[in-house]
């Protein structure tokens, strides 16, 4: 079942307004005769509207003891002005109004701030970046300020308002976010799979996971082909491919004008905020579903048979028994996900949003529809990783976007990813015998190795990582991952009983 939050704006009770101060008595004058009726306006002229005009000091007051006719004689109220409860009256009116005195001169408490404004801006910025005609044209099949039934055009961009006078965030988002988010169809041999993508660039630059393009590791030459929102096919091409973190970018044959994805920056994320998830979940092209962020810094451990391996350096930041992991990717295959004996561990954001397999390399966004992940992989609840294709259980991770934006750039511009490497073979402190906390416990410091030129020495405990805590080696290899070769951290750990703090500059993990 998948958690939906309701973001409709405040302040469309359309009814005529009487008593604002809920006394229950009628002011002079507010008899229904000659209130005129209130206008429909769509969200995008509210938008077009917004900011207000400065307050008309010399008009009456609402309220106001100045002899002036009291709420009931909006009928002679000049155009552009607005009642008490935001709404509007006349051409040009906007949906706001200074604070109203109460009838004894003291100030009203403030009110809530309508919705009814960001909604109408995500929709308007929708319309204009994708090149609708006027306000009154489709987007992503959607005419949103229509009539009272609206569908798609045609295709499997349907995005469908019956009611377009009452769309939610969530509505508008989608809207927003849609055109950039594709569905991927790999086969090779007599395998294939679906999956989703972003849209990076205009001319056809797609971001997505490799186990999509690769059917978890069992091709490296698959034929791709990617569907739009609007319906068109293209043939892509693997620009690169980053198995440690599950990463790919494609290239669209002869895509253009093309709706590229906006990033947000996941570093700011609070456990709480919105989230919405852009896919193909079971082949079905366009799916939205809505959630919260669960918890951040959050590490798994993924069976992955495209997962590198490391060579000579396999021992190094890796845990001791690894066991089977309950998390797997959701990726949409005709046949059950096949066992890998290698693992990737990957720092995630955790979400309720609904993820299913096809999901996989789909978008992530907040209430804004900008990008804050690069949906991955689910929880199965029977605990294996190559068991049957269970559906969701509210427990989805991504990628997060700070993380995917820098390893698709260097995708783009060399073929291929850098990955920190930090020269100790770590295990769970909470394995060692006597341990008094968590952490990631320093087996072994290689030679000449990142952790042993910083002074991290066997024994050592790690407990933070750039600030974001380490409870077990997975946590540790998961961070020192997700930043590029040569890049420095803080490193904060435990040495018999006492915290220390010293940096690190890593190394780079050999490439397979």
């Amino acid at each position: 079942m998948s958690d939906t939050t309701d973001n409709r704006p405040e302040g469309n009770d359309n009814s005529r307004y009487t008593d604002p101060q809920n006394t229950g008595a009628q002011t002079p004058g507010a008899q229904n005769a000659g209130i005129p009726p209130m206008p429909t306006r769509s969200p995008a002229a509210a938008a077009a509207a917004w900011p207000p005009p400065a307050p008309n000091t010399a008009a009456p007051q609402h309220g106001a003891n100045t002899g002036a006719p009291q709420q009931g004689a909006y009928a002679s109220a000049p155009s552009g002005a607005t009642s008490p409860t935001g709404q509007a009256f006349g051409p040009g009116a906007t949906a706001a109004h200074p604070t109203m005195p109460l009838h004894d001169g003291a100030p009203a408490a403030p009110r809530k701030k309508s919705a009814a404004p960001r909604v109408a801006a995500l929709l308007v910025a929708a319309a204009l970046v994708g090149g609708a005609a006027g306000l009154g044209g489709t987007y992503a099949g959607l005419n949103l300020w229509g009539g009272s039934s609206t569908t798609a055009a045609a295709g499997p961009s349907a995005i469908t308002v019956n009611n377009p006078d009452d769309v939610n965030n969530t509505s508008a988002v989608a809207a927003k976010v849609v055109p950039s988010v594709v569905t991927i169809s790999a086969t090779g041999g007599s395998s294939g799979g679906t999956g989703s993508g972003v849209v990076l660039s205009s001319d056809g630059y797609v971001l997505t996971n490799t186990h999509v393009v690769t059917l978890d590791g069992q091709t490296g030459n698959a034929t791709i082909s990617v569907t739009t929102s609007d319906g068109k096919v293209y043939k892509a091409t693997v620009v690169g491919t980053d198995p440690t973190y599950d990463l790919a970018v494609i290239k669209l044959e002869g895509a253009s004008g093309l709706t590229p994805i906006e990033w947000a920056d996941s570093s700011k994320l609070n456990v709480g905020d919105n989230t919405i998830a852009v896919g193909a979940p079971l082949d079905l092209p366009n799916t939205v579903t809505t959630g919260i962020v669960s918890a951040l810094n959050r590490s798994i451990q993924v069976a992955s048979s495209a997962a590198p391996s490391d060579g000579s350096d396999s021992q190094q930041d890796q845990g001791q028994g690894e066991g089977e992991s309950p998390f797997r990717f959701d990726f949409g295959q005709g046949q059950q996900q096949q066992s890998a004996s290698q693992t990737i561990k990957i720092a995630v954001i955790q979400t309720d949003a609904a993820i299913n397999p096809g999901n996989s390399g789909g978008a992530l966004v907040d209430s804004d529809g900008k990008l804050i992940g690069i949906n991955v992989a689910i929880a199965s609840a029977g605990g294996s990783s190559s068991g049957g294709q269970s559906g969701n259980i509210g427990v989805g991770f991504s990628i997060p976007s700070d993380i995917a934006k820098r390893i698709s750039t260097e995708i783009i511009d060399n073929g291929s990813a850098t990955h920190g490497l930090l020269g100790a073979s770590v295990q769970d402190a909470a394995s060692i015998q006597g341990a008094t906390t968590t952490g990631a416990y320093v087996a072994e410091a290689q030679s000449g190795g990142a952790a042993a030129s910083a002074g991290l020495t066997k024994g050592d405990v790690i407990t933070k990582f750039n600030g974001v805590p380490i409870t077990n080696s997975i946590d540790l290899t998961a961070q020192v991952r997700a930043l590029a070769a040569g890049s420095k951290a803080e490193v904060t750990y435990n040495r018999n009983g006492q915290e220390k703090t010293v940096e690190v500059t890593l190394g780079s993990m050999p490439t397979s």
